[in-house]
């Protein structure tokens, strides 16, 4: 029997597994989570064959980064705390134990709980995370805006990677963007706050959103609380607002929701844009943080189906693809517009992967 504070014993974590956790690591710290940073090397430390939770992190078969390994780990210990079930972690997990972390002084709190709770922590790794980010509609709200302005018609909003479809309701939150205004109802359920920089958004632009569908390979139901739960895990423990705009925007979407179908995005794209487009607004292909994880022929099947709908698009039936994605410049994503007819893609500015600030130069 263990010691508190004695190192569970047992074979270390293989050094790719581990690399991925300080990958991890580094990531959450220029995220603005620094107690996931501290959780992440911590179980570099403590992780070892002892338990089932060790085994299978240290017998992972596929890509510890790509599979986001560190961070569905990371959402087994925050759900046991959010649920109850791990009542001595929460005294060192924010917001009771805020700046206690988990050093190697609190290393036995951390073994007891994988201890205590092993046989579901190890199975809470069965699913990659979803945090369904709603502050990246902060940052999109610059693209939606744009195409209102240009098209000067209501929106169909379709959305891969939808998850629980909180980026489906752009046009039900209020934005905050700092210097560059305010935009949409005070009374909104959820306020995003993005610092804006660079050009203003055109915040007097007619955006109206008539219609709203979207798919996801594991579409999460915002009306099932244990579905609430997980999601809301997944999300970094020492970002309390964070967490609380997440539930806000869960719960509108409970009460509102837009349909949200389990679907290969390819496929759903094809089905979608072979439908005839009716006159009188626009069709709007919308995703964020969403392009890196489909395989390339599953990209190259709906930018040819964009492609095959934008030749057939006019200006009273247009079709836009708007984009928050990854690219070559690290630290950031790129917002990028296609609108058809006509096709050009702009770069519109770029934003925080969590939506925190957008830098726009847009005409």
């Amino acid at each position: 029997m263990s010691r508190p504070g004695m190192k569970l014993s047992g074979m270390k974590l293989p050094s790719r597994i581990a690399a991925a956790f300080r990958v991890q690591a580094e990531a959450c710290e220029g995220l603005g989570s620094p107690f996931t940073a501290a959780v992440c090397r911590a179980l570099v430390r403590r992780l070892d064959g002892a338990t089932a939770f060790g085994r299978r992190i240290a017998g992972w078969k596929g890509d510890p980064v790509a599979d986001a390994l560190a961070l569905r780990a990371c959402g087994a210990l925050h759900h046991a705390v959010r649920t109850g079930r791990a009542p001595a972690l929460a005294a060192v997990y924010p917001p009771a134990g805020a700046g206690t972390g988990l050093a190697e002084a609190r290393g036995d709190v951390l073994d007891g709980t994988i201890r205590e709770l092993d046989g579901e922590l190890a199975a809470f790794l069965d699913s990659p995370p979803q945090t369904n980010e709603v502050a990246r509609s902060g940052v999109l709200l610059g693209g939606h805006l744009t195409i209102a302005a240009e098209t000067g018609l209501p929106v169909v909003l379709c959305e891969i990677g939808s998850s629980a479809g909180l980026n489906l309701h752009p046009d039900c939150y209020r934005y905050d963007l700092g210097a560059a205004g305010r935009w949409g109802r005070a009374e909104a359920p959820v306020t995003i706050a993005t610092d804006w920089r660079g050009t203003p958004p055109p915040l007097d632009a007619p955006l109206r959103i008539v219609a709203r569908a979207g798919c996801d390979a594991a579409p999460v139901d915002p009306g099932d609380p244990a579905a609430r739960a997980r999601m809301l895990a997944y999300i970094w423990p020492d970002q309390g607002d964070r967490l609380a705009r997440a539930a806000a925007a869960l719960a509108h979407a409970a009460a509102h929701p837009a349909p949200v179908k389990k679907a290969d995005a390819a496929g759903w794209v094809e089905a979608t844009l072979a439908q005839p487009a009716a006159p009188g607004a626009v069709r709007v292909l919308a995703h964020s943080i969403t392009w890196q994880y489909l395989p390339e022929a599953g990209r190259r099947r709906i930018a040819a189906a964009l492609e095959a709908a934008g030749a057939a698009a006019t200006a009273e039936a247009p079709l836009a693809w708007l984009r928050l994605e990854p690219d070559a410049v690290k630290g950031s994503a790129a917002v990028q517009l296609t609108l058809w007819p006509g096709g050009v893609t702009r770069l519109l500015g770029r934003g925080d992967y969590h939506g925190r600030w957008a830098e726009w130069s847009a005409d």
